[in-house]
């Protein structure tokens, strides 16, 4: 219950103080690349229920349909202000919505796609999914160096 509370007077305070900087990364999306500012992508959360992640769009609007689920080194589908939004994790802030609606944490393991956590064994599905994800996982707040 603490940690809720947390969540909801961090993600909402969070949100309030970066609003003006969130509007310029949409304007600065908007005018990059032709498409929807934020990214929508099916997720697993706390008991294996299923909700759409929110981050600012990084890559070209058909990316999905051209490549990996999953971008590693210099991938071609990322877009000039995706590159600096990814570098810094700026495309990460609309997970505070996601926080607020209570899909998700501030600190928490990372929300994973469907078909990757139906390859979880079992007693890692049960421990991953008993806990709501987070933004950030507890480990990069341990050992963020």
């Amino acid at each position: 219950m603490i940690k809720r509370v947390f969540d909801i007077c961090f993600s909402l305070s969070a949100l309030v103080l970066l609003a003006p900087m969130l509007a310029l990364i949409a304007v600065w999306i908007r005018l990059d690349s032709p498409g929807p500012i934020i990214f929508r992508q099916e997720r697993v959360g706390l008991r294996g229920r299923c909700f759409s992640i929110l981050k600012f769009r990084t890559m070209w609007r058909s990316a999905e349909a051209d490549g990996l689920q999953i971008t590693v080194g210099a991938d071609a589908r990322v877009t000039r202000a995706g590159r600096l939004l990814r570098k810094y994790k700026l495309d990460e802030l609309p997970q505070l919505v996601n926080v607020l609606r209570g899909d998700m944490s501030v600190v928490g393991p990372r929300p994973e796609v469907p078909r990757y956590v139906a390859l979880y064994p079992s007693s890692v599905g049960e421990v991953v999914l008993s806990v709501r994800p987070g933004i950030t996982p507890p480990a990069s707040v341990t050992f963020r160096h």
